[in-house]
């Protein structure tokens, strides 16, 4: 556990304590956690006033610095020099595990490279969480974070995932989860088996199964239900579309040489896949 500083520990450097915190439901936070975020020096925090709520629930008083996307660069410097000096401090995100789809990893990069000790304090993980009810396979997943939020650059990283065997999981935002799943069916497949949760330990929480064309329809026919953030976890590929995986690595191979209307001609006729579905997957990863 962190201990304050004194006259004879003053050579020592500090430790980096990456801070897991809940991701709805307070009560998720485990003892360690909130006696890190207690006796630490200070707590580097993706937002101060999102975890003052925290702080003032648990009677926590430790001061704290803003670190996000935009001034983590700039904030290293001098998180390492109250390292150096013997400080320790927590690194927390607004919920979850930091650095997962959160700022923290040019810290924790820094701290390494700095030979700080960095240390863990595990706790609640929305993909985890959401992976944990799915039902889908759990041996072996890949964690994809945020689609990227132009149309034509998300159907393209989906075309990449088409011969992914294992479980995808992906993060995606209230103003984008419709126009994604929507992609998610047209590239992926409309009848692949899908999972999407929301609103995790929380009040209103909801993980719906279905296909993934099923799923867009049903929360583009209900507003209510675009609320929070999302969770969407797919299953791998399987046997019945490798043909098709197949054909996407190989139109893509072949858009690096080749027009678009080509590259699909080609590929149709090594694969037997339909040259019309291969063209529209070669526009899409175009643009």
């Amino acid at each position: 556990m962190p201990t304050s500083n004194s006259k004879t520990d003053q050579h020592k450097a500090g430790v980096l304590y990456v801070v897991a915190t809940p991701i709805g439901n307070l009560a998720d936070i485990s003892q360690r956690a909130v006696q890190v975020l207690s006796s630490v020096d200070v707590v580097a925090a993706e937002d101060t006033r999102h975890s003052r709520v925290l702080f003032s629930h648990f009677g926590i008083s430790t001061p704290m610095v803003c670190i996000n996307e935009q001034n983590e660069s700039a904030k290293i410097p001098a998180l390492l020099s109250r390292l150096a000096n013997g400080e320790n401090v927590a690194l927390i995100s607004d919920a979850g595990t930091p650095l997962v789809s959160d700022p923290g990893f040019l810290l924790v990069r820094a701290a390494r490279d700095a030979g700080v000790q960095v240390s863990p304090v595990p706790g609640a993980c929305a993909m985890i969480a959401a992976l944990s009810v799915a039902g889908l396979p759990t041996d072996r997943f890949v964690f994809e974070g945020f689609l990227p939020a132009r149309a034509a650059a998300r159907r393209k990283a989906l075309t990449r995932l088409l011969g992914e065997t294992r479980t995808i999981i992906m993060y995606e935002s209230v103003h984008r989860i419709e126009n994604s799943l929507a992609d998610m069916a047209q590239v992926l497949g409309a009848e692949r088996k899908a999972v999407v949760a929301r609103e995790l330990t929380k009040k209103f929480e909801t993980v719906v199964h279905g296909r993934l064309a099923e799923l867009a329809q049903m929360l583009s026919q209900d507003p209510a239900s675009l609320k929070g953030e999302f969770v969407v976890i797919i299953e791998g590929s399987d046997g019945l579309r490798d043909s098709l995986a197949d054909a996407s690595k190989l139109l893509l191979a072949l858009l690096e040489e080749l027009p678009a209307a080509q590259a699909a001609r080609v590929a149709a006729k090594i694969t037997g896949v339909s040259r019309k579905t291969l063209y529209q997957m070669a526009v899409d990863a175009a643009r």
